[in-house]
């Protein structure tokens, strides 16, 4: 059974930095790209960013780009999003993801077959 399982989320003012993992099992962590999206109240979910298999290459949305970093470490079956000079408009619930693996875009939710239960980022003004 794949589990994904994201910490790190929290109340941060606004320019402040916080750093969300996600720890994966279940499943060969190296084979699979990984990604982050987000959603919003009243929105509908959004990608943030995303990485290949071998951490070498890294996608990300306009809207967080030069400010998030993800990585990861596959040694530890681990997935990060650094997260910096964040935004009040950055307040969503933050979900880990694990691509089905096959040829297909990183940036498209309907590519990604594993999903973690979410953390709460709030970042007041």
């Amino acid at each position: 059974q794949v589990q994904l399982v994201e910490s790190g989320g929290g109340l941060v003012q606004a320019g402040g930095s916080l750093r969300l993992s996600c720890a994966v099992s279940g499943r060969t962590f190296s084979d699979y790209p990984m990604g982050w999206f987000r959603q919003a109240p009243g929105k509908e979910p959004e990608f943030v960013a995303a990485i290949n298999r071998s951490g070498s290459n890294t996608y990300y949305a306009d809207s967080v780009k030069g400010r998030f970093t993800i990585s990861r470490d596959n040694a530890k079956n681990t997935v990060y999003l650094q997260m910096n000079s964040l935004k009040p408009e950055d307040t969503a619930v933050y979900y880990c993801a694990g691509h089905r693996g096959d040829v297909g875009s990183l940036t498209t939710k309907e590519m990604y077959n594993y999903w973690g239960q979410g953390t709460q980022v709030t970042v007041s003004s």
